[in-house]
């Protein structure tokens, strides 16, 4: 699959405001620290890939996932009972980013964290994402973390979340 690179560069301020069927999460990009992947989210976000996708993946204490556009058609039973062909959680964007979290100086998972899912494949990340459920530092070595929760409310919100929830809309704020 092909390495891209986004064409959008960070200025460093932008904010994710991602509306979910269990509320809004305000998320700051770490833009500076992980400038590929929040590039990259910004594009697919601005593009409307994210709308309308749902959460598939939830494991209690430790991650809520999204961002695979497999989802879309699916109602929520289907995706909690895993019976859908092609399986939630495997698709992408058509193309794979560049890890960072070892050039990310902040790349740290704790309660709240924005980070880039991906396969065996240190360099295939696309879309999906995830927030930690609480801190996770055995993954700080090989996941890129591209943001956090602006407060303990947008933590209140991501606690809130579980497979089949529907994400209607990313926006992002201060994008230039």
């Amino acid at each position: 699959m092909t390495i891209y690179t986004p064409k959008y560069h960070p200025n460093g301020n932008e904010v994710a405001v991602i509306t979910t069927s269990k509320g809004v999460i305000k998320a700051k990009l770490a833009g500076n620290d992980a400038p590929v992947h929040v590039g990259n989210f910004i594009e697919l976000a601005q593009s409307g890939f994210y709308n309308g996708l749902k959460f598939h993946r939830y494991v209690r204490d430790f991650v809520i996932q999204g961002g695979c556009p497999h989802t879309r058609s699916l109602s929520p039973e289907q995706i909690v009972s895993g019976r859908a062909f092609p399986p939630p959680g495997t698709g992408d964007p058509g193309y794979e980013i560049k890890g960072e979290w070892m050039v990310n100086p902040n790349n740290r998972h704790e309660d709240g964290t924005l980070a880039m899912a991906r396969s065996q494949d240190p360099d295939s990340a696309g879309s999906q994402f995830y927030f930690c459920l609480g801190p996770q530092h055995f993954l700080d070595s090989n996941y890129t973390v591209f943001g956090a929760a602006l407060d303990e409310d947008d933590i209140d919100v991501i606690h809130k979340l579980r497979a089949g929830d529907e994400i209607l809309s990313v926006v992002i704020e201060n994008a230039d």
